[in-house]
């Protein structure tokens, strides 16, 4: 897998995912460790998409986490990982799933859809805090209003007016304003 087939987004989630399996001297990177990552990324889109599609994302991180404390762990550990066999396959999933969107780069949107159809763990955890594939492709839908993923920040370019503007409707309706 090319690092460089990533949006900036998905490789800093990789990068705390490796992380999160040396702080818990995990020898393998994890499907579990990515998704959880992703969860926990300051302005990524994950949590907010998964909630959007009716997700119970606290639920969702709660199971990732007992996840994460029943994964084998090395004694004498050497602080070196590597990718399972398991978060090959989802990145594999989330290729085939961004190519289907006419996507030049994988993002976590794809690695969303591919959870669903992981057949592992995360598969199972995803879909029990209520993710549905069809629901959660219809939202990514929705904030992507028809673009495709052809630039490696595109993530960080479609996120910017939810990052810099005020919804003064939303706020209005919430009564706080």
């Amino acid at each position: 897998m090319q690092m460089d087939k990533f949006t900036a987004r998905l490789q800093g989630a990789l990068g705390e995912a490796q992380s999160l399996a040396v702080g818990q001297s995990t020898p393998a990177i994890e499907p579990v460790h990515l998704m959880l990552a992703l969860l926990q990324q300051q302005g990524g889109s994950a949590r907010p998409l998964l909630q959007q599609a009716g997700v119970n994302v606290e639920d969702l991180r709660t199971a990732l986490e007992m996840a994460l404390e029943n994964l084998p762990k090395m004694q004498d550990f050497s602080g070196e990982v590597q990718l399972s066999r398991g978060l090959a396959s989802l990145l594999n999933l989330a290729d085939r799933e961004a190519q289907q969107r006419g996507d030049q780069y994988i993002s976590t949107e794809a690695v969303l859809l591919a959870a669903c159809d992981d057949s592992g763990e995360l598969g199972k955890l995803v879909k029990r805090a209520g993710a549905a594939k069809s629901v959660l492709a219809q939202k990514i839908d929705e904030v992507r209003g028809g673009e495709s993923v052809d630039d490696p920040n595109a993530e960080e370019k479609r996120e910017a007016l939810e990052k810099y503007t005020v919804d003064l409707t939303q706020r209005a309706e919430e009564g706080k304003l």
